[in-house]
């Protein structure tokens, strides 16, 4: 499991394995692999990036869950009762190592604040989860969120089903129409 606030100054955040990113090093290095929506798409689609994407600057609080083929990660009953809306699932080819970060952190060495998680080679299905922390009485504090307050994203991570079909579209949630 990882827990952590991270920034973004791009309007979207990240779970990106690291191995597919070891060429990026540098403002250009990353540009040739995530400026432009087509970057990204094709990572998404090769399953080295999930995006956890609003479209909006900012810190946020994203807590990670892995689960296994027999106990499988999901949402508390608290977190069901604050939830704005789900993903459908994303494909994640793990080598091992995964971040998690705002785009503009896809960069090794790693940049400090980027938040690591171990995470057995293999395929996983992810879904991203928005929470309305901010709804649930006494979580909201003149300073920001109470202790013990909700994430803004829950990200489960499961091993894949085969055949499982995967969300490639860079945002994350579809728009209400």
């Amino acid at each position: 499991m990882h827990r952590g606030l991270h920034p973004t100054d791009c309007g979207m955040h990240c779970l990106w394995d690291q191995s597919a990113f070891a060429g990026v090093s540098d403002y250009d290095s990353w540009s040739r692999e995530l400026l432009n929506d087509a970057d990204i798409a094709r990572h998404i689609a090769a399953g080295h990036f999930v995006p956890l994407n609003i479209g909006s600057d900012g810190a946020m609080d994203v807590e990670v869950r892995v689960g296994t083929d027999s106990a499988r990660a999901g949402l508390t009953d608290r977190e069901t009762k604050h939830l704005i809306v789900a993903s459908e699932p994303y494909r994640l080819q793990s080598t091992g190592a995964v971040g998690v970060s705002g785009i503009e952190q896809v960069t090794l060495p790693l940049e400090r604040g980027v938040g690591t998680l171990s995470l057995p080679a293999g395929e996983y299905a992810v879904r991203v989860h928005l929470i309305a922390w901010d709804e649930e009485p006494g979580m909201q504090t003149d300073e920001g969120p109470a202790p013990g307050a909700l994430p803004d994203y829950v990200v489960l991570v499961n091993p894949s089903a085969p055949g499982g079909a995967y969300r490639t579209n860079a945002n994350t949630f579809d728009r209400p129409e």
